[in-house]
């Protein structure tokens, strides 16, 4: 005959009204830890008190119940019940819901409490992942879903990106196959194939770092710190129609611009607006570029220049009239060459100076001197084979710029001696003041030099 099971028998569970609860001695927690006491008050507020009291009878010396409970397991609920009273936002007589446990059984107050505190299993993060998405796309907004859990709003930001990850990745983290730091570093993409294949490449491999992880997603993009994004912003990339990946656990510099193709193209057409625009101001020529040569600074030095007004014939021969031949006498304030001014693309524009190392493309311009009028014997035919050997410069600078020549005019203190292809014979430095007479012709003179008839 088969012996029948004894049944367990579960203990009632009751309202009890608040002021009738004691907190026990034999409740197990000493050191504060968790959620504030505070905090549980609120959540209990706004959800009401989720888990019954656990509770027995107070019962005097001669065994007699006394109407008093005693709570050996839910003392921090009891706490926050009982500021809740003191706030006066719970009356002092309301029904709490309790477990009521035999005094005289077997099982032992700290047994309970220990019990209650220690069987209970931690949320998997990845539970908490899923169940803030599940909020959002049920109604509540990130900042409600945050007030509810008294979190900051970043952190919710932060599970709900995790939340979005591949839910192949998902299954992996579950498994312990995968850290949390991993899935951290998946959220840069929001291309899930693009996950799955970075983790097929990695998973049997020695190194699986996050920062390769953030590497491998990224190699196809442009940093925000890159100086095209830096010239054309982040807001007009935006506005265009771009995405920018952003990483939410760590700094990110900006982030990366996912259109590499959109980025340069808007770029390209900045850089022509801004040609466009300075090309009004009177430019003989523009040039507008990305980046230059490495080397393409080498040998350069600064010249301050000086805005000079154009003579009748400099002004005719902008417009597209041909010049006046009524006089051949001009007065040339400086000696040296026609000065480029260059813009760059971050605002931090020099103006750099370089002789040309290919000769004049015309005949018209001036011609190196020759011996004979190298050795002149006057300061002023020393000083007119000077500005006579002096060819066209050129600006250039390493990175996006505009390069730009306009007739301008050096700073006249600027010694003549110092100035690149000067002569180096001993006399230079005897050479007559800048503002000196000389005779050209045409189109032969320096174009940024000022002068009259």
């Amino acid at each position: 005959m088969a012996t029948a099971v004894q049944k367990i028998i579960l203990s009632s569970s009751r309202d009890i009204p608040f002021n009738k609860l004691v907190l026990s001695q034999s409740n197990v927690r000493r050191v504060k830890a968790g959620v504030s006491i505070e905090d549980l008050a609120a959540s209990i507020a706004r959800r009401g008190l989720i888990q019954s009291l656990s509770v027995f009878p107070v019962v005097d010396a001669e065994g007699v119940e006394t109407g008093m409970f005693e709570v050996p397991a839910g003392g921090r609920r009891f706490r926050a019940l009982e500021l809740l009273v003191k706030q006066k936002r719970l009356a002092k007589v309301a029904p709490v819901p309790c477990v009521v446990r035999d005094r005289g059984g077997a099982i032992l107050p700290e047994e309970v409490s220990l019990a209650e505190n220690i069987e209970r299993a931690p949320l998997h993060p990845l539970d908490q992942f899923r169940a803030f998405h599940d909020m959002l796309t049920k109604g509540m907004t990130e900042e409600e879903i945050a007030a509810a859990f008294f979190v900051p709003v970043n952190v919710v930001k932060q599970r709900l990106r995790l939340a979005t990850v591949s839910p192949a990745l998902h299954d992996v983290y579950a498994d312990d196959s995968m850290t949390l730091e991993q899935l951290m570093a998946f959220t840069v993409s929001e291309d899930h194939e693009r996950q799955t294949q970075v983790w097929d490449a990695i998973k049997d491999a020695w190194s699986k770092e996050p920062y390769q992880i953030r590497r491998m997603l990224t190699e196809a993009t442009v940093r925000a710190s890159d100086k095209r994004a830096v010239f054309l912003g982040i807001e007009a990339y935006e506005a265009a129609g771009g995405v920018v990946m952003r990483d939410l656990f760590q700094a990110d510099d900006g982030g990366w611009l996912q259109d590499v193709g959109l980025l340069d193209r808007l770029v390209a057409e900045k850089l022509k607006a801004e040609a466009e625009a300075i090309a009004t101001e009177g430019w003989k020529w523009i040039e507008v570029a990305v980046s230059f040569p490495y080397d393409a600074v080498r040998g350069l030095h600064e010249v301050s220049g000086t805005p000079v007004d154009l003579s009748t014939e400099e002004q005719a021969t902008i417009e597209g009239s041909p010049p006046s031949r009524s006089g051949s006498k001009r007065n040339i304030r400086t000696p040296t060459n026609c000065p480029m001014r260059s813009t760059s693309v971050s605002a931090k524009s020099r103006r750099l100076w370089q002789p040309s190392k290919t000769g004049p493309s015309t005949s018209t311009r001036p011609t190196s001197p020759s011996p004979a009028s190298s050795s002149a014997s006057t300061p002023t035919d020393r000083f007119r084979s000077i500005a006579a050997s002096s060819g066209p410069r050129m600006c250039l600078r390493s990175g996006p710029m505009v390069r730009k020549d306009r007739r301008r005019t050096p700073n006249p203190s600027t010694p003549i001696a110092r100035r690149r292809n000067a002569p180096s014979s001993p006399s230079a430095a005897n050479l007559p003041s800048p503002m000196t007479t000389m005779r050209t012709t045409g189109s032969s003179r320096c174009p940024n030099a000022s002068s009259s008839s």
